[in-house]
């Protein structure tokens, strides 16, 4: 019969395995075989050992008009991949007139994922424009309604920075809004390369609070002069010149074991067959992955 020190120590060391046991683990954004279409992009990853899907709104509408619901979540399920998320409402943040057709996109993608078992909705800030320190409250608003739309689907809306955003252009702008906002269904969430792109600085993952995190994007950025990066030129993790080892290692620290989710934009990785982009994808990331302790 145990001792009650035994069993404390049993219970002590299945916490700690518990704990090692969390891993991050590769998946691929759908942006990344735009030409493929819904079936024939999750068919490949599959075959490349993928198990973690971000699936966009274009690919899933159109598979399902045609196929309906329960054909595109028994796709999944037969192919062993779970939609881990959604990409992507764009302008929801932003005080703009253009604002009203994001509320409607996400009016109307956000039921569609939820039925598709997808829990959280990536919603880049991409603007250009100008604002001033009142816009930043009327932002607090805003994602405020959005996460009131979504709440009743049990989704959660994401905030993306945008490497060259006017608006949430960097990490301690998008948590310093979205701690100010403090709604449940609203949370941050790091692309890799927006973070490195930008105007971010490495010090500020400093800031990342435990568990604050919600979701990441793993890209590289290419070794070309940094005038010349724009939204589409990410690379395959890996492949670039990134500090994604140190990055992967700092939210592991802050207590980050979710997807990292792969988004391509060069027309070349769009275009190619989804099970060799998603190989690549797998083999090279995970090499990353398993250099910082994460794997």
């Amino acid at each position: 019969m145990l001792s009650r020190r035994s069993l404390l120590a049993s219970a002590s060391a299945l916490s700690v395995a518990g704990a090692d046991d969390a891993r991050m683990q590769i998946c691929v954004h759908q942006t990344t075989s735009l030409a493929a279409g819904y079936r024939a992009s999750l068919e490949g990853y599959a075959r490349a050992g993928i198990r973690l899907v971000e699936v966009i709104a274009p690919h899933v509408e159109t598979f399902v008009a045609k196929e309906g619901m329960p054909a595109a979540r028994r796709l999944l399920s037969d192919l062993g991949l779970t939609a881990v998320s959604s990409g992507g409402v764009v302008g929801l943040w932003e005080p703009l007139p253009t604002r009203a057709k994001a509320l409607e996109d996400l009016k109307r993608i956000a039921p569609t994922m939820a039925a598709l078992g997808v829990d959280r909705i990536v919603c880049p800030c991409g603007t250009f424009a100008k604002f001033t320190a009142d816009d930043y409250k009327k932002g607090l608003d805003n994602l405020r309604e959005a996460g009131d739309i979504v709440k009743p689907l049990g989704i959660v809306a994401m905030v993306e920075f945008m490497s060259r955003s006017t608006f949430i252009g960097t990490l301690p702008t998008s948590l310093r809004m979205t701690r100010d906002a403090a709604h449940p269904n609203v949370k941050p969430m790091l692309d890799c390369y927006h973070f490195w792109a930008g105007l971010s600085k490495f010090e500020d993952l400093d800031l990342i609070r435990a568990g604050e995190i919600h979701h990441v994007h793993f890209q590289d950025t290419p070794d070309i002069p940094r005038e010349m990066l724009d939204y589409s030129t990410r690379g395959v993790p890996g492949e670039g010149v990134t500090p994604l080892v140190r990055i992967l290692q700092k939210l592991k620290e802050k207590g980050y074991h979710g997807p990292l989710s792969v988004e391509l934009f060069y027309p070349d990785f769009q275009q190619t067959d989804p099970y060799e982009m998603a190989r690549r994808i797998r083999t090279s990331g995970e090499g990353v992955m398993a250099r910082a302790g994460v794997l």
